[in-house]
C-alpha cells in the first residue's frame, strides 16, 4: 500500500499536536533523546493511525513536521517529507497494544549497558515504579539484521513488540530502548525516569553491596504528572539557531 491510498483521518486538535512537539522538546532538553530518537500517538481519532514527526531532530520539531502513518506505517500524506527509518516499532507496537497511546524509542545512554550486560534494569526509586519488574531485552538478531539494529521493517517490529509484552519498557540490545503509556504525559515520565533510574542503579551496583530493589507493594505511579508536565515544559530553552547569510556575503 502508499500513501496515496491512504484517506487522512479526522483533524486533530491543535493542543494535541502542540504536546507531541513539546514532548520531543521535554525530551530532548533531558538528555533521553539526542539527534535521533522519537515520539509517537496513537490518532485520537482512528486507532489505527498514529502521529510522528517526519525525520528531523527531536529539538528541532514543530507542529508542521507531524505526519500520519497507517500501523504499517505507510504515510497517509508524504508529500516527499523525509520518514524515520524506524518507524516500524510505533506502528507494530500500537497494533500489538490497543491499550498504547503513545511511545518513546530512544538511544537512552545509561540503558544501553543494562542491555548487553545481563544485569536486569530494575525499580530502585519509587518514581520508576513502572520498572519493578525488570525490563526485557530485544535481540535484533533473533528475527534478522537489516541495516545494522536498526528496526526497518514490520517483522522487526512485530518482534520487538512481543519482546514488549504487556510491560511498559524493552531494552534494544546494544541500541536503546521503547518505552509505551496510555498517554504522551506518562510516557514521557516514564521515558525520564527509565533513563534516571539506570543512573541511580549504576551507582547503587558500583557501591558493591547488596540492593534492595522495590517491592511489588511499593509500586506506585505518580498521581501529579499534570505538575510535572508544567514544570518540564517551563524548563525548556528555546532553540537558538544561526543568522541566515546575507546576501553580501
Amino acid at each position: 500500500m502508499t500513501d496515496r491510498a491512504l484517506h487522512p483521518a479526522p483533524a486533530v486538535d491543535t493542543a494535541i499536536i502542540g504536546d507531541l512537539v513539546v514532548a520531543n522538546h521535554i525530551l530532548a532538553q533531558h538528555g533521553v533523546l539526542d539527534a535521533w530518537g522519537h515520539v509517537s500517538i496513537r490518532h485520537p481519532g482512528n486507532p489505527e493511525r498514529y502521529l510522528l514527526s517526519r525525520a528531523r531532530a527531536p529539538a528541532l520539531i514543530a507542529a508542521s513536521d507531524v505526519m500520519e502513518f497507517d500501523l504499517d506505517s505507510n504515510p497517509v500524506d508524504h508529500r516527499g517529507r523525509s520518514m524515520f527509518l524506524e518507524r516500524f516499532i510505533h506502528g507494530q507496537v500500537y497494533r500489538a497494544r490497543p491499550d498504547i497511546h503513545a511511545v518513546v524509542h530512544s538511544h537512552s545512554p545509561t540503558v544501553i549497558p543494562f542491555s548487553v550486560t545481563g544485569e536486569p534494569l530494575r525499580a530502585i526509586s519509587h518514581v520508576a515504579s513502572f520498572l519493578i519488574e525488570p525490563a526485557p531485552v530485544w535481540e535484533i538478531r533473533d528475527i534478522g539484521i537489516t541495516q545494522g539494529l536498526l528496526v526497518t521493517s514490520n517483522v522487526q517490529g512485530g518482534s520487538l513488540a512481543s519482546t514488549l509484552g504487556n510491560g511498559p519498557v524493552a531494552l534494544m540490545r546494544g541500541h536503546g530502548n521503547v518505552v509505551v503509556a496510555p498517554d504522551i504525559k506518562r510516557v514521557v515520565h516514564r521515558a525520564i525516569y527509565t533513563e534516571l533510574n539506570a543512573r541511580q542503579l549504576a551507582m547503587a551496583l558500583s557501591f558493591g553491596r547488596p540492593i534492595t530493589y522495590l517491592a511489588p507493594d511499593e509500586a506506585q505511579d505518580p498521581k501529579r504528572l499534570d505538575d510535572a508536565w508544567e514544570a518540564w515544559k517551563g524548563g525548556l530553552q528555546p532553540v537558538i539557531t544561526a543568522p541566515k547569510p546575507s546576501a553580501t556575503t
